[in-house]
């Protein structure tokens, strides 16, 4: 079973012309729908004179929340192209972004779809992609008494401590490979007092 994932170290540009219309393309990092409507709100700005700025976009460990938008171009055309291209490379966590100038001429919807994708194609070709680690968040409580007993084991599988609290019952909050999770959790269950939380949420490197 994988525990790593595709994506984009740092936001590259593309573009595409034919007759006239102007596709500039950018993919860019994103972890969050919020990262995406910052990105996309601030290329609205910036290309406030474009004819349309389509998009698509992929988040999560497990490729899970994604979506392709249009902006105008008639149904299918721009950001399901857009969507093919980060998912032909099997990227998560990468948003893609085609900013359209109008030329005059109308592309039809087999011009647009290729123009969107070869836009896409190019950001992305000048793109770095590399592999990251999915990560499982684990909060640990227990007695102060077992406090030996605990950081043995995780010092045992390199698990990251992220937060610690010692003020009444002991509270650690730590990072561990989605990989050694199961083994990890198993030994520490096997020790009497000790309780674990397992947040939902995944966390990959930074």
């Amino acid at each position: 079973m994988s525990d790593t994932f595709r994506t984009i170290s740092d936001s590259s540009e593309g573009e595409y012309k034919e007759k006239g219309s102007k596709f500039i393309s950018f993919a860019i990092p994103a972890k969050t729908t919020e990262d995406v409507k910052n990105e996309i709100e601030k290329h609205k700005r910036k290309f406030y004179d474009a004819r349309h700025i389509c998009y698509a976009y992929v988040l999560g460990a497990k490729h899970d929340t994604w979506r392709a938008v249009d902006d105008g171009e008639p149904s299918g055309t721009a950001g399901k192209p857009i969507l093919g291209q980060i998912n032909s490379h099997s990227l998560t966590n990468t948003l893609i972004i085609v900013v359209r100038y109008f030329g005059g001429v109308l592309l039809g919807t087999g011009g647009l779809t290729t123009a969107y994708k070869e836009a896409a194609r190019d950001a992305l070709q000048n793109s770095i992609i590399i592999e990251e680690i999915i990560h499982s968040i684990i909060t640990i409580k227990f007695e102060y008494t077992l406090m030996n007993n605990v950081m043995r084991i995780v010092k045992e599988y390199n698990a990251r401590i992220i937060s610690q609290n010692y003020e009444n019952d002991c509270e650690m909050c730590i990072e561990i490979r989605e990989l050694h999770t199961e083994h990890f959790t198993s030994k520490l269950i096997k020790i009497d007092g000790v309780h674990l939380v397992k947040n939902p949420e995944q966390m990959n490197n930074e």
